[in-house]
């Protein structure tokens, strides 16, 4: 007989954690009987047809479309932590690191502010300090438990606060609730980023105290060996991104990167996961259209013939493409249509 988890199990997460943390999200192999979550190294994933590829894409339809954003390996994860909004890094990526980057940029960009404890992981620290800063992001440091502080610092373009459960490597512990409270009681509330490396899920749960959002370096604890890279960036869905229109603009106003999608309206219940997922994931590769279309971007409502130009009958790219590929051109094409800068 099959092994089968009780369903009620994920129910109760308090009394059944031990279990959850071992045995949820893994399903015996029907064929070799094989106990252990198999690492799937696709990159692409079959569509039923056109319409099911189609709605996965438009995020109207749960499934797998690129390995990058999601696999069934790393849908094993989420299964196995406390009831959470969960997205997990790839392994590709620096991961406790990418976790907060990934997590950060989600609503944050060029002349936006931000609000940190000054009891952070040095890396963590170089990142608001330097990367961010490089980018046209200004971090403000104050003490872990300055609630006063925080509220002194925020700025109208201040997007959130960010501070460690437990500092590193001060092991300073960040009083949470506090901080959710204020931040929530501002004119225009700001999301709490916590990460929550060091205590993990096992001793405590952000969420469960109203942080926005959660990060983990799954490297540390969470992997119980320390000799695999990993991360996550937990959307608890404690926040309302609405409240102050205009203030998150890439939760709730039309994505131009992902069709015109409104992620507040798209995925209510995990706006900012999604996003993660569907824009910066997905973002921070070669996409393949991009490839077959090198002499413009097509945006919906554009001109599109039928059928596609080869490469090498491009006007402007034709003889160069012809040379430098030796003639040896047959798999990459472009769309005709108007040219957008």
């Amino acid at each position: 007989m099959a092994f089968e988890l009780d369903p009620t199990f994920a129910q109760d997460p308090e009394k059944h954690f031990n279990t959850l943390q071992i045995h949820a999200g893994l399903t015996p192999d029907p064929t070799t009987g094989a106990a252990a979550l198999p690492i799937y190294a696709s990159a692409a994933f079959q569509f039923d047809d056109a319409a099911d590829g189609a709605a996965k894409f438009a995020l109207a339809k749960p499934g797998n479309v690129y390995g990058r954003l999601t696999n069934t390996t790393t849908d094993a994860v989420p299964l196995a932590w406390p009831p959470s909004r969960v997205v997990p890094v790839p392994w590709r990526l620096p991961p406790g690191h990418a976790a907060e980057v990934l997590a950060i940029t989600n609503i944050v960009g060029a002349g936006d502010h931000i609000v940190a404890s000054d009891s952070l992981y040095g890396g963590t620290w170089n990142i608001f300090l330097h990367s961010l800063s490089a980018l046209g992001v200004e971090t403000t440091f104050v003490e872990n438990n300055d609630i006063d502080a925080f509220v002194a610092n925020t700025k109208p373009n201040t997007k959130l606060w960010y501070v460690e459960t437990i500092g590193n490597p001060l092991v300073d512990v960040a009083d949470v609730p506090a901080l959710v409270g204020a931040a929530n009681s501002l004119p225009e509330p700001v999301p709490v980023f916590v990460d929550n490396t060091f205590a993990t899920p096992y001793l405590y749960r952000p969420a469960e105290d109203g942080a926005a959002v959660v990060i983990e370096s799954l490297t540390k604890w969470i992997g119980g060996h320390g000799v695999t890279l990993g991360g996550a960036v937990i959307d608890t869905g404690k926040f309302d991104w609405k409240k102050t229109p205009g203030k998150f603009p890439t939760i709730t106003a039309p994505d131009p990167s992902y069709h015109g999608v409104v992620f507040a309206d798209a995925a209510p219940s995990a706006p900012f996961s999604t996003r993660v997922l569907a824009n910066k994931l997905r973002g921070l590769r070669a996409h393949a259209l991009a490839v077959r279309r090198p002499d413009h971007r097509h945006r919906p409502g554009d001109p599109v013939a039928a059928r596609p130009a080869p490469l090498g009958q491009c006007p402007r790219r034709g003889e160069v493409a012809q040379r430098e590929s030796q003639g040896r051109l047959g798999s990459l094409f472009r769309t005709r249509g108007r040219p957008v800068a």
